[in-house]
């Protein structure tokens, strides 16, 4: 039998393949709150080996896009306890990723009171969609000060024993994508003169504090990252030391001990190609269970397993086929994604897809 297909202790859970759900916006938790359509969705996918959910807000400053959930709230709290009892049924394993998206965000998408923070004054060069003014250019983000790193730091610690609480077998952080945790790391968004900004020790700094104090909240079994080296989504520029820097973060992460890095390679779509021996750093650098995104079909998941990594990520195809890993198993045909869909309320293009014994 293919490796990719065999059980995997990730922590203190026993996932049944190694196949991982990707976590991908999809944009349907109205008023910021999971509801019922999710916990169907999800339900759906339980055969992942793991699933990562959508991005999560710690806190309404790191809402950012209309339409995201966030699990700062009892409400949220509750709602989210449907989907991981709907997930646990089937046999599956759920991460809940923990996405604050600092400088990515517009007014228009955040509750009254909340606001943009970034590491530094820096706006992204690009528009972000609002259901009430449609396309609208991203803001210059208020430069954090050191209460408000201290601040955020607490709101990703209580997310994470949120997350808990609702019955989450893990957290992922989400340091990738040209979010917050990778504001901090990037020197075109972080332009600091203190502590937190100029060598990467110091860029470094708030993104391993966060991951530190949230592996000594629930237990560094339960605690993963995903990062993005040489990704570029969300106005962040190649820079000559990007191999040097995550070296360094490789080093670090694995001496806060978490459980997995989860490493997105987006050269599939367009963006520049992750070099090997970036992940060839992983693999050697990091001790724990290494998970690679990118672009997988099941003969290349198949080839990589367990050479390159521990776990294969899959977004798109899960996306549009709830039973992958049958799918791949069986080598039966696949369904395409509506891309129309993908960010748009309702069960179309959403829980609509066929399974198998239904196609």
């Amino acid at each position: 039998m293919s490796r990719l297909f065999t059980e995997y202790r990730l922590g203190d859970v026993v996932l049944k393949n190694r196949i991982v759900m990707s976590p991908m916006t999809r944009n349907r938790a109205e008023h910021n709150i999971p509801n019922d359509l999710m916990r169907r969705y999800y339900q759906q996918r339980a055969s992942a080996g793991l699933i990562i959910t959508e991005g999560t807000s710690p806190s309404p400053n790191g809402l950012g896009y209309p339409r995201i959930p966030g699990i700062f709230s009892t409400e949220q709290i509750e709602a989210w306890k449907h989907i991981t009892e709907a997930v646990h049924e089937q046999g599956g394993h759920i991460f809940i990723q923990l996405m604050h998206t600092g400088r990515v965000s517009h007014p228009l998408n955040l509750p009254a009171g909340a606001r943009v923070l970034a590491p530094s004054a820096v706006a992204a060069g690009e528009q972000m969609y609002t259901d009430s003014e449609g396309l609208q250019p991203l803001p210059v983000p208020a430069a954090m000060t050191l209460d408000d790193i201290r601040n955020t730091q607490d709101e990703y610690v209580q997310a994470a024993r949120h997350a808990m609480e609702a019955g989450f077998d893990g957290v992922e952080l989400h340091g990738a994508n040209g979010y917050l945790l990778e504001q901090f790391i990037r020197p075109n968004t972080n332009l600091r003169e203190d502590d937190y900004g100029g060598s990467i020790e110091n860029r470094a700094r708030f993104m391993l504090e966060v991951a530190q104090a949230t592996c000594d909240a629930i237990g560094h079994h339960k605690v993963g990252i995903r990062l993005s080296p040489y990704g570029v989504f969300n106005d962040m520029p190649l820079y000559e030391d990007m191999e040097t820097d995550y070296t360094y973060l490789a080093q670090e992460l694995d001496s806060v001990d978490l459980i997995y890095v989860h490493l997105v390679d987006h050269s599939a779509m367009g963006a520049p190609d992750v070099p090997s021996s970036i992940k060839e750093v992983f693999r050697d650098e990091f001790c724990n269970t290494l998970i690679l995104s990118g672009g997988y079909d099941a003969e290349r998941a198949e080839q990589h397993i367990p050479g390159k990594a521990d776990l294969i990520a899959v977004g798109r195809p899960f996306l549009a086929n709830p039973d992958l890993p049958q799918r791949w198993q069986t080598q039966a045909p696949m369904n395409e994604p509506d891309y129309d869909t993908f960010y748009t309320p309702g069960e179309k293009g959403y829980t609509d897809y066929p399974i198998l014994d239904k196609a």
